[in-house]
């Protein structure tokens, strides 16, 4: 595999048209619907956040991912050191597959995981789980089957609170907000027996995963602007803070934070010793429109024209994949190429057959492929069980995904 120093210097992308073919050439022996990675624009983003880490470590956040030969591949370069999974019974399977230093970035109430857990010393070494209240400590005490002690990461709340706390900006997490909420608990962690706090984790997801550079909306990218502004400067103290507080209960081996969208902002932090990335090797649209970076998209899933209903628009088969979050046209896959289709917008993106409307349907044959992005990163390797590699204009491997490992964890 080509080293980060080599993808970076290669970086420069192909035009859309010069992908679409050899896309179509790599999968012409495949039916669709078909999922794949082009390996250079993924090598590319993953130079692209090393770069922009500026010598701190990224952790890789496998809910991004989700394919273990994948996770491999961007572990086995330099910049990259560890993993940030979604499930306990997931970070049990990575530990498993002989992936180290684990951290479970979600608490857990999986109580056959942590009976394996607190079983095995070497497995307990190699997975930290995160914890934000006592009753996770019961939950875990409960379940024990061994005496091993488990390494714990607390988690900052990072939301930011505008006119007196009335207004709150960012995703509900934790509920430990300030550095004296994480230094009580803390202390009670280090009290219990069987417990070590080991690391800090605060995931500012209003400035990572918002994009302030959105097309043809200035306003309010100005005010996304402003209010991250906000959010980085207020953080920043506050995580500083905390970390000098847990200094004084703990021993931390790490403090991480931020995601694809916030790399540089996170890394400036001094009290900051990782960062977390995942999305920004696959580069799904939602994380089209950041002024810091621009990503390749590098995962894509091809769906064949099945139809020609008339002038000016094509069916494809199936591929109505929203993504989680907040229910909106943004959750749903783009078109991508042929590059000038759209929705119609009476039937959008459906279960069994998706009508694409613009002059570049008329192009388009029964057999040929629509490619399209999905809007988050990992979510579309839920719905297929390989994605095919891509290099040059050839498949060179096809790999599972966690679904065709027959692992679901959500």
């Amino acid at each position: 595999m080509a080293t980060l120093e080599a993808a970076a210097r290669t970086a420069a992308a192909p035009t859309p048209a010069a992908d679409r073919a050899r896309y179509d050439r790599a999968t012409a022996h495949l039916d669709g619907p078909v999922a794949v990675v082009d390996l250079a624009a993924f090598d590319a983003n993953a130079a692209d956040l090393v770069r922009r880490a500026a010598g701190k470590p990224v952790r890789v956040a496998s809910k991004s991912v989700r394919c273990r030969a994948l996770l491999e591949r961007v572990l086995a370069t330099d910049g990259f050191a560890g993993v940030m999974s979604f499930t306990l019974a997931e970070s049990v399977w990575l530990a498993r597959s002989g992936l180290r230093d684990i951290l479970l970035a979600y608490p857990s109430a999986d109580r056959a995981g942590f009976a394996e857990l607190t079983a095995d010393p070497e497995l307990a070494a190699t997975i930290t789980v995160l914890l934000d209240d006592p009753a996770q400590l019961d939950l875990i005490d409960a379940a024990r089957t061994g005496s091993t002690e488990v390494r714990v990461c607390l988690e900052l709340d990072t939301a930011l609170h505008l006119l007196g706390g009335r207004v709150r900006v960012g995703a509900r997490r934790s509920p430990l907000r300030t550095p004296e909420d994480l230094g009580a608990f803390a202390e009670l962690v280090q009290r219990r027996r069987g417990f070590r706090v080991v690391g800090l984790m605060a995931y500012e997801g209003h400035v990572a995963g918002v994009g302030d550079d959105l097309p043809g909306r200035p306003v309010r990218s100005r005010l996304i602007r402003l209010m991250q502004a906000r959010a980085r400067t207020e953080l920043a103290e506050r995580r500083a803070a905390a970390v000098r507080r847990l200094r004084a209960v703990a021993e931390l081996e790490f403090v991480n934070g931020g995601g694809t969208g916030s790399v540089e902002s996170t890394v400036a932090e001094r009290a900051v010793t990782e960062v977390a990335a995942g999305s920004g090797l696959y580069v799904p649209q939602l994380f089209d429109h950041y002024r810091a970076f621009r990503g390749r998209p590098a995962a894509l899933f091809g769906q064949p024209v099945v139809r020609r209903p008339g002038l000016g628009v094509v069916t494809v088969l199936g591929g109505g994949y929203p993504a989680s979050g907040a229910a909106g046209p943004d959750r749903s896959p783009v078109p991508y190429l042929p590059q000038g289709l759209r929705y119609d917008p009476m039937e959008g993106a459906g279960e069994v057959q998706t009508p694409l409307l613009g002059p570049a349907a008329d192009d388009l044959l029964i057999g040929d492929r629509v490619w399209f992005r999905h809007a988050k990163a990992g979510e579309l390797c839920e719905r297929f069980a390989e994605l095919h590699l891509i290099e040059g204009d050839t498949v060179t491997r096809s790999v599972p995904t966690y679904r065709g490992e027959a692992k679901t964890f959500l």
